[in-house]
């Protein structure tokens, strides 16, 4: 017996009725204080996990029998589920069930006994149960009959446990076939409420795909076909080789040391790896900062690597107990060539020692994975044998023209491109046949930004860009996929989204270092020089577009042709632009929205004018500010607004409003300003385009941006571009991007606009809006370091980068440092990258003119202040 159990019942044994409760209470916490002791010592989880059970045997049995119950013979105690596995983690639940001969009438026995543990702590689930019950209601829920598998007799009559597990057996109810496809489907829907990934950032220890459930899946399905208790049992059946079942069981050990510490951690049954707690467990675990990758960033590439495998396990031998328990054994073969077969729709080997005989049948499955549609999949043999065989990917697999040629196919092909790719990293073969790609396998990126991992993300942005070529998906984003199918090789696009983040984690710049990877690659692969060179271009390139079009002003010519110097062509810009929109929309559901769609998509309009027009001959100012006045009076013309109502309006426009405004928002601000006049404040909010945009016509007031920020953040509704312009008349017209969740709360926005223009005309009136929304859990778990940095633009402007930690009211601060430092804001670009702020502020002073060197040095400090306080 484990020292801890023989603790706690060498502790109950002198406890006496008068010191009960206290005795027990302090037993309890001592075993628990003991047992982390020995897990922080690093003593073997599967000893620790068992010698809680064992211990909290104890512990029940003692209260079973001071209830009476015992000697009466009324019932039998019945360990169910975790617990009746013997398996037990810090603050795991205690499920029994009492197995009854009939429901007692007076149950005051009953109520003892769970008060008895209620009372010294213990979560206990309970159930009172007859046979029948327990016959009927497994009958009824597949759950039930699970539970009860999994079932110890703790105390009471032996021969009514063992009717009741007879009760409960295949041939009563749940035969093996109508619960393997119960319990399948339950995965299936287990799955899909952690979207069916594995690679979530907080996942699940528990119930996400690779977890502890899916190893339990195995153990239901093969107890309740074979009878067998234990894994190990499935490799005397044939299900299971050897090295598999290293894998499940070392599987389990690690994602029971995660789940153990995280128990220990938050005083609590916490399964989730929520990010306030990864830092301190991977701590815990042992994990140390290296040079490239923080502790927390090892711990979990090692659990997504883990679930990576439990999942591919897991789906293997579920299709082995579908092919044993629901298909026809004895179902035809379809020849397909020499070395494969078609059997009940699974992809098979003709024989054991077809990738012994010829190790390109490693590439080729995939190939005719693609080229025949009606197959359901690869056979769980098949899998099996594949990965047996990985060894046989070495420098020589790798250098051999036939496998380059089976890799170009699959990656060319017109049909299955994502789908055979993800199926190469999940069995293993991609991170072997490209070593580049299997050191990224896993590898999380500790922020908010990064939503999976950067394989999953490598191949979700294969599959973004997949999905703009095919004409199915046209009506998701119509300009991007016309581009995507303009292209003359789309293979050379779907190559760079493979190797645009394949250098994270080396150190040093990953677009240069993912390049060089991606030329090599390219020509030995056979590819044309330039074809290797615009593959390899893009990847060095791939942050390029979407850092222009967030963070620098389109209004600017200079800025578009310094863009279109570097791209050159506009065959090049075609794939950056599919590739910018492919990468975006792969890196965080939350983050594509259609005000980053239409900067991506202006600055692709723009530079494909300024490439027709040449490289020597750019587009400057006062041209590009005739050709929006000409396009904005025919924007004002269509829509019933004459010389008359428009001229005394633009009176009050400067040029650069004709060079930061669109014409068709020019066109807005016309129609507003003619209907509300030029002597008063007024504002509107445009919802008719994708985009959200609110207008402010006000008297000049530094406090405006601080201002209007502060009740759009506290309303829960984000900034994401303002556009600051004086008029000749001494006003100010502003406008603000702002996300989509404003078309929820118009009303509330309306009221608060109200009160922000009576301020404005009425300084009395003053009002200043506050931000009460608190920093989200998960924000609240970084530290990023505050970063301000200066520079010039060329059209006369300091700009302002400040990277900080993003947090609410954090515009609305940086406005009222802004105005108390007499600055005048005329361009605001709010980039926010998961926990972090990456916003670009085009600033002048009180006289237009750039900022001085003193000036920019007392707001860099008084700006660091403010966000620190």
């Amino acid at each position: 017996m484990d020292p801890a159990a023989t603790a706690v019942r060498d502790t109950l044994s002198e406890v006496t009725s008068h010191n009960s409760l206290s005795a027990t209470k302090l037993c309890i916490a001592e075993l628990g204080r003991q047992l982390e002791q020995r897990f922080r010592a690093g003593e073997d989880i599967d000893v620790l996990v068992r010698a809680r059970a064992a211990a909290i045997d104890e512990l029940v049995r003692y209260a079973w029998r001071q209830s009476g119950a015992a000697e009466r013979g009324r019932a039998s105690l019945v360990a169910v589920g975790g617990y009746g596995r013997g398996e037990l983690h810090p603050y795991s639940d205690i499920d029994v069930t009492l197995l009854v001969d009939e429901r007692p009438e007076q149950a005051d026995w009953i109520s003892e006994f769970l008060t008895a543990l209620w009372d010294c702590g213990l979560e206990i689930g309970h159930s009172v149960r007859t046979i029948g019950d327990c016959r009927i209601e497994s009958a009824a829920d597949v759950t039930v009959v699970t539970t009860l598998m999994e079932s110890r007799l703790l105390d009471g009559d032996e021969a009514r446990y063992r009717a009741m597990l007879n009760a409960i057996g295949p041939t009563e109810v749940w035969d093996s076939k109508a619960f393997f496809e119960a319990k399948s489907e339950e995965q299936r829907q287990r799955h899909a409420r952690y979207d069916d990934s594995a690679y979530n950032l907080e996942p699940n220890v528990k119930g996400s795909p690779g977890g502890l459930r899916d190893i339990q899946m195995v153990s239901w399905v093969a107890h309740r076909h074979f009878g067998s208790s234990r894994l190990s049992e499935l490799v005397g059946h044939g299900f299971l080789t050897p090295g598999q079942l290293q894998i499940l069981e070392d599987g389990r050990r690690f994602l029971w040391r995660v789940r153990f510490g995280l128990h220990c951690i938050t005083g609590r049954a916490e399964n989730r790896l929520l990010f306030d707690h990864q830092k301190q467990l991977a701590e815990l675990l042992g994990y140390e900062d290296a040079r490239y990758t923080l502790a927390v960033e090892q711990m979990m590439q090692r659990y997504y690597r883990t679930v990576r495998e439990l999942s591919r396990v897991n789906e293997m031998l579920l299709q082995l107990f579908e092919e044993a328990i629901l298909l026809d054994q004895e179902a035809p073969a379809e020849l397909l060539n020499p070395r494969f077969k078609v059997r009940n729709g699974y992809l098979q080997t003709t024989s054991d020692y077809v990738f012994a005989d010829d190790p390109s049948a490693l590439l080729e499955m995939f190939v005719l994975l693609q080229q025949n549609e009606s197959l359901r999949g690869v056979s769980a043999w098949t899998i099996g044998l594949l990965r047996r065989n990985l060894h046989l990917i070495d420098d020589e697999f790798r250098n051999s023209p036939k496998n380059h040629r089976l890799f170009v196919k699959i990656i060319s092909a017109s049909k299955g491109v994502t789908h055979e790719l993800s199926r190469m990293n999940r069995y293993g073969v991609l991170g072997l046949y490209i070593p580049a790609f299997g050191r990224i396998v896993g590898r999380m990126q500790f922020d908010l930004f990064h939503a999976y991992t950067v394989d999953e993300h490598t191949l979700m942005v294969v599959s973004n860009l997949r999905k703009l070529a095919l004409a199915r998906f046209d009506h998701e984003l119509p300009a991007v996929s016309s581009v995507m199918q303009s292209l003359e090789r789309p293979e050379l696009a779907y190559l760079s989204g493979l190797f645009h983040d394949i250098a994270k984690g080396r150190g040093g710049d990953h677009s240069k270092l993912g390049a060089v990877d991606a030329e090599a690659f390219c020509l030995e692969h056979g590819l044309e020089a330039g074809d290797a060179e615009l593959v390899a271009w893009l990847v060095r390139h791939h942050l390029l577009l979407s850092m222009t079009a967030q963070k620098k002003d389109l209004s600017d010519p200079d800025v578009i042709q310094k863009f279109a110097r570097i791209v050159k062509t506009k065959t090049r810009l075609d794939h950056l632009y599919v590739l910018t929109v492919a990468d975006v929309r792969g890196t965080n559901p939350r983050l594509w929205n259609a005000w980053k769609a239409s900067l991506f998509s202006e600055l692709y309009r723009l530079t494909v004018t300024a490439l027709e027009r040449g490289l020597d001959d750019p587009a400057d100012s006062d041209e590009m500010i005739d050709v929006t006045r000409k396009h904005a009076i025919q924007e004002t013309t269509s829509t019933g607004v004459d010389d008359t109502a428009r001229d005394p309006v633009w009176s009050i426009l400067t040029d650069e409003h004709f060079l930061r405004y669109r014409p068709e928002e020019i066109a807005w601000q016309t129609r507003v300003l003619h209907r509300f006049g030029l002597d008063g404040a007024c504002y509107d909010i445009d919802t008719n385009a994708k985009t959200v945009a609110i207008f402010l016509y006000t008297p000049r007031r530094y406090r405006t941006f601080a201002d209007t920020t502060a009740f759009l953040d506290d309303l829960g509704i984000g900034v994401q571009d303002a556009r600051i312009v004086a008029a000749t008349n001494g006003y100010s017209l502003d406008t603000y991007v702002v996300s989509e969740t404003a078309r929820e709360r118009l009303a509330d926005i309306r009221e608060r606009l109200d009160r922000l223009i009576k301020t404005a005309m009425d300084p009395s009136a003053d009002w200043q809006p506050t931000v009460n929304r608190r920093r989200s859990r998960r924000a609240r778990v970084f530290d990023t370091a505050i970063d301000v940095r200066f520079s010039a633009d060329e059209g006369g402007r300091t700009v302002l980068e400040l990277d900080c930690g993003d947090h609410p009211g954090l515009l609305s601060s940086v406005g009222e440092v802004f105005a108390e430092n007499n600055v005048n804001i005329s361009m605001a670009k709010i980039v926010t990258i998961g926990e972090k702020a990456e916003d670009v502020f085009y600033l002048t002073d009180l006289d237009d003119t750039p900022l001085s060197d003193a000036h920019c040095e007392r707001l860099r400090r008084r700006l660091i202040e403010k966000l620190t306080s």
